[in-house]
């Protein structure tokens, strides 16, 4: 039974799946099998890409994970016992058959509580920053994960479970016809990376005009854009600072002082948002809906107040006040300790969702907790945050194409 009796549906923005070991490799094309590969190194199972291992996420095959919330606590009040990040992870589990399959994921989302859910890829985050020197293998290996996407979970399993197709923008006309792919076959939304752009010729910010056609097909369909937590590169900023070449960004293995107080400033989605707004991209398509899933609420402030002294002293570099833009056009999903009633005086309720990061540790393991934390919110905010907001971003839904 759920822990809790709402008399509103909940709506979760967050919850994960845990891919199965052929999720990047079953489609992908001849000419690019080998990019993904998995190899054994003292008894452990690691992924290679590009003949090089990842040790960003630990255990790839997520035959044993952490427990659901299993950093709750930690994330809540801090670590006083200085414990490691072993400690806090607690004794690893087996894999639940929730994490990998639709059907019994319904069931848990039953016994939770849970109405409809946005599903999000775990492994699918590495891909892209370490695939890019090589736009066309990239957009390869992430059209391969779609296709194992479609065939394992659908892209709207019974109006209840939505998850997010990854579309990765490269190549312009590559984005747009896997976009065109997604979206013929029920996709509600997708997952855009929050990060600038690899190329042929360099980087670039996905904002540009030279993404205009893909933005303007966006925003044709009405899909939601999810800009989910992920790998956007920012590990060769710190490790230009701490005289390191090539690192990997490997969160789950700790940090040390430095990165720890970068990285709560949650750079890459700040700097996505600005982009967006700043070189006016949601101005121009003033129709796209933006969810910064899994990037908490810290950086809103800062980058409301930045946005705020840049549109006074320099107006005319803005087509419209970039305050307004982000509230009509960004909706924020704030993390579990974040303070709700805050983030509610900075861009109103109806910008707000909720999300429970269910199964991973940082998150909930009751997902219905949550409402606790919106004791200071009448039922008609409550209902908003919980679900309402997120139910009307949603597009509506039309025929999946076999």
């Amino acid at each position: 039974m759920p822990s809790r009796q709402l008399d509103f549906p909940v709506f979760d923005a967050d919850n994960h799946m845990y891919e199965t070991r052929d999720a990047l490799t079953k489609f992908v094309p001849r000419q690019y099998e080998g990019v993904i590969d998995y190899i054994e190194v003292r008894g452990r199972t690691k992924i290679t890409v590009k003949g090089r291992i990842s040790d960003y996420i630990p255990n790839p095959t997520f035959e044993k994970v952490a427990a659901p919330g299993a950093q709750e606590e930690y994330f809540k009040r801090g670590n006083p016992e200085r414990k490691s990040p072993r400690e806090i992870m607690g004794k690893p589990i087996a894999s639940l058959p929730a994490f990998q399959e639709p059907g019994p994921r319904l069931e848990v989302m039953d016994e939770q509580g849970i109405d409809r859910i946005l599903l999000w890829p775990t492994l699918a985050s590495l891909i892209e920053e370490r695939l890019r020197d090589d736009p066309r293998a990239t957009h390869a290996v992430v059209h391969a994960l779609n296709q194992w996407m479609y065939e394992h979970w659908t892209f709207d399993f019974d109006g209840r479970i939505f998850p997010a197709p990854v579309i990765t923008l490269p190549i312009v006309e590559e984005a747009i016809a896997e976009l065109e792919w997604v979206l013929e076959r029920g996709a509600r939304v997708i997952l855009i990376r929050p990060a600038p752009v690899p190329g042929f010729e360099g980087s670039r910010s996905f904002a540009l005009p030279e993404f205009d056609p893909f933005w303007s097909r966006v925003q044709d369909s009405g899909v939601l854009v999810g800009m989910h937590s992920s790998d956007s590169g920012y590990q060769r900023h710190v490790d230009e600072w701490e005289g390191r070449r090539e690192g990997e960004y490997t969160p789950f293995k700790g940090m040390n002082g430095f990165a720890m107080i970068v990285g709560r400033a949650h750079r890459p989605i700040y700097d996505a948002i600005a982009s967006a707004i700043g070189h006016g991209m949601l101005s121009r398509f003033p129709g796209l809906k933006i969810a910064p899933v899994e990037n908490g609420a810290f950086w809103v402030d800062g980058l409301l107040d930045s946005m705020s002294y840049a549109y006074r002293m320099y107006p005319q570099l803005f087509e419209e006040d970039p305050v307004e833009v982000f509230k009509r056009s960004v909706f924020v999903h704030p993390f579990h300790e974040d303070d709700p009633v805050a983030l509610a005086d900075k861009v109103g309720v109806d910008n707000m969702i909720f999300g429970s990061d269910f199964p991973h540790p940082e998150g909930l393991a009751d997902p219905l907790s949550y409402v606790d934390r919106l004791d200071g919110f009448d039922e008609t905010s409550k209902a908003k945050i919980m679900g309402g907001n997120l139910s009307r971003l949603l597009p509506a839904k039309e025929p999946a194409r076999a």
